[in-house]
């Protein structure tokens, strides 16, 4: 027999106990309770109980058994004034969640009670849009939207690495982008660099880079530090930033960028290339080993091929470049398994890709139990594409570990 909606919300009141908000309030000072907010999106946004977990009534069915795999998990539902929260508690408990109440009077209610709410970021309708497909992603959604919006991302060089570390970075919505090259735009570096246009010849990297993103996402403000990385300035210009991506193309910097890091604390998102193999990692001070972990000291110079003298292949940094965008995105959105204490080695030739365990050196000189390395060092520069190591130097430095 058909049942009027009168009819179906008496049935509900029957099955579904109803809690005021003083007994939430009360209930949620003990562990273990989930808040589900049924309302739709729009209203989620405007203000919700703090914790609660959005998924609208319309999309409750489809969704919320990957959403609340455990129903046995004890559930609060709430709406804007307590009719959707019952409704939506009845259809939980067929669907076999076991302990369902609905909150008596809503949002609302609450709001009136003078007890804490929050409010999340308000994203304007193009942002709703541009980032749809993160909003999808339970592992980002809009929180983790905002986390990327308001992250601070400072980049080490705008060339092979730079270029699709960044471009990724600004399509995601990271917020603030700093970029630190003192060089300018040449022909020869846009086989691979694709921030840079022909165009562009002899312009500064930093603002060629600035145009590209800007335009790709004007969300984006894009910092550009036309200098020299240096032991005067690293502190500088490391200190306002969250995560540093390191995209240098010789070993100087490599090894001020890692012990800046250290000092400060800050993960260091590392990638190298040469010819056709790249590697990337993550050294995150305290949480993993270093780059000095694995190579206490540098190559005298000379001893690695110049720039010129070694070549690289124009797509392979946009593979390495993009594995560092994703390990920074991961790193600012606290998900999944970052590169900590690993490295990936991709031969491009072979396609072979291996993942190497590294491990904290104690001895380390600059994050080992007795570091002797306290100061920042300048070594002589030269530049060096082949880096962090060519293939076999990384195997056999990691077996030796």
């Amino acid at each position: 027999m058909p049942k009027s909606f009168r009819e179906l919300l008496e049935e509900a009141k029957r099955v579904v106990p109803e809690w005021d908000v003083d007994q939430v309030r009360q209930q949620l000072e003990q562990d273990g309770w989930v808040l589900l907010d049924v309302r739709e999106k729009e209203e989620y946004r405007e203000g919700h109980l703090p914790g609660a977990v959005s998924l609208p009534r319309g999309f409750l069915e489809l969704r919320v058994e990957q959403v609340l795999p455990d129903k046995s998990q004890p559930i609060i539902a709430y709406c804007a004034g307590g009719i959707r929260s019952l409704l939506a508690a009845k259809q939980l408990r067929e669907m076999g969640y076991e302990r369902v109440v609905s909150m008596a009077g809503g949002f609302t209610a609450w709001k009136n009670k003078g007890y804490p709410w929050k409010q999340d970021r308000q994203f304007t309708p193009e942002q709703l849009t541009r980032y749809s497909r993160h909003f999808l992603l339970p592992e980002v959604g809009e929180e983790g939207q905002a986390k990327l919006l308001d992250a601070k991302v400072l980049l080490i060089g705008a060339g092979g690495l730079g270029s699709p570390t960044a471009f990724y970075l600004a399509a995601a919505g990271v917020g603030t982008i700093g970029i630190v090259d003192h060089d300018v735009v040449d022909l020869s570096n846009l086989q691979r660099q694709i921030l840079h246009t022909n165009d562009r010849i002899g312009m500064p990297k930093v603002e060629s880079a600035r145009r590209t993103l800007e335009a790709l996402n004007p969300d984006v403000k894009v910092i550009g530090y036309q200098e020299r990385l240096s032991s005067e300035n690293v502190l500088r210009l490391f200190a306002d930033y969250d995560v540093i991506v390191d995209g240098c193309d010789n070993f100087p910097t490599r090894y001020l960028v890692n012990d800046a890091c250290v000092m400060l604390g800050k993960p260091n998102v590392h990638g190298s290339i040469f010819q056709f193999e790249g590697q990337a990692s993550v050294f995150y001070p305290k949480k993993g080993p270093c780059y000095r972990c694995l190579f206490p000291e540098p190559p005298p110079p000379g001893a690695a091929p110049s720039c010129a003298e070694a070549g690289v292949l124009g797509v392979l940094p946009g593979l390495v470049g993009c594995v560092q965008a994703l390990e920074t995105i991961k790193l600012i959105l606290g998900v999944g398994r970052p590169l900590i204490g690993r490295m990936v080695y991709f031969d491009t030739l072979s396609m072979e890709v291996r993942i190497h365990k590294l491990r904290r050196d104690p001895r380390c000189p600059v994050c080992g139990d007795e570091p002797t390395i306290k100061e920042l060092i300048d070594y002589e520069e030269f530049c060096g594409l082949r880096a962090s190591g060519q293939g076999p130097a990384i195997q056999s430095a990691v077996a030796a570990r």
